[in-house]
């Protein structure tokens, strides 16, 4: 269970996000993920300097590669500045104009061409629309502890609440006879133009395109026509939400496995240093098998992106 501290900086953030533009709880989720995803990758790099620190061998498996990115002038920005532990103190549109414009292209190459993590982040997509919100954000996602293996999920599964919760951030559905209550006062006919710009799972549109079949004389064309306009709106409409709801599901896992092997690795880490510092008498012995091991576990961690 996510503490009442906690709770309260997720709502704090989900407001931050309302009153900064952005309504939708399911867009709102996606954007948080994408953030905590991109903490975790930065997370996970600095794990890599430490073992690098202590086995005295060069970062073997970096999350962000030595040089630039080759966007924009002269080269593009270093990817050292594209980790969170950096772009988090730049200021605001510095730090905007790098998470739209280098981190997110980042993002969508990062797993290659042909993985499964390209497959759900080709359409990925930047959506905070100030850097404002977005220094904001960052700034408070900062703030929440993630070191607890349970929180990340409690954490998720206390935001998927808020998309069930009717009213959400000004989301309302509609119950079915009062959209048909509606239609039947607003009284559209053949020749008029229907249009609902907030349509959702267009409810509304769909009330109508019947109505209007009972009014139609030329019932077959008349179908024929409505049908195709609303199926291509509702197909699109659900597909497009299926993909953001398979791309969120799919960063969940991917940062749930980070944090796994974060911490197993942290543990290899922590045991080596303490018994070179007790003076363990075995420890040369046992350190090349925990090097194998560590270097077995981060290989693992790698895995996820190809």
């Amino acid at each position: 269970m996510l503490s009442s501290a906690i709770r309260n900086q997720i709502d704090a953030i989900w407001n931050a996000f309302w009153t900064g533009g952005i309504s939708n709880p399911l867009e709102v989720i996606e954007q948080i993920t994408y953030l905590l995803f991109l903490k975790r990758l930065d997370d996970l790099h600095t794990l890599e300097e430490n073992k690098s620190a202590r086995l005295k061998k060069p970062i073997e498996h970096p999350v962000f590669p030595k040089g630039k990115d080759g966007i924009g002038k002269g080269g593009g920005r270093p990817y050292e500045g594209l980790r969170w532990s950096r772009f988090k103190h730049f200021e605001a549109k510095e730090m905007y104009a790098v998470v739209s414009e280098h981190l997110f292209p980042f993002l969508r190459e990062l797993g290659g061409d042909d993985s499964t993590y390209s497959h759900h982040m080709k359409d990925a997509r930047f959506t905070i629309p100030t850097p404002a919100l977005l220094a904001k954000v960052v700034d408070m996602i900062d703030q929440v502890p993630m070191e607890d293996r349970d929180t990340k999920g409690d954490l998720y599964e206390y935001m998927l609440g808020k998309i069930a919760t009717a009213g959400q951030n000004g989301q309302f559905r509609t119950p079915r006879h009062i959209i048909r209550l509606m239609v039947e006062l607003v009284a559209p006919q053949p020749s008029d133009i229907i249009c609902d710009p907030a349509c959702g799972t267009a409810g509304f549109l769909m009330t109508a395109g019947e109505y209007l079949r009972m009014l139609s004389a030329d019932a077959d064309r008349f179908h024929t026509t409505v049908d195709a306009a609303l199926q291509e709106k509702v197909h699109g409409k659900a597909a497009a939400v299926e993909e953001k709801s398979e791309r969120i599901r799919a960063l969940s896992q991917e940062i749930a496995g980070l944090q796994e092997q974060i911490a197993v690795l942290q543990a290899e880490i922590t045991e080596n240093k303490e018994k070179l510092e007790a003076g363990n008498t075995g420890y040369a012995a046992e350190s090349e098998r925990r090097k194998a091991r560590i270097e077995a576990d981060m290989e693992k961690i790698r895995h996820y992106i190809h």
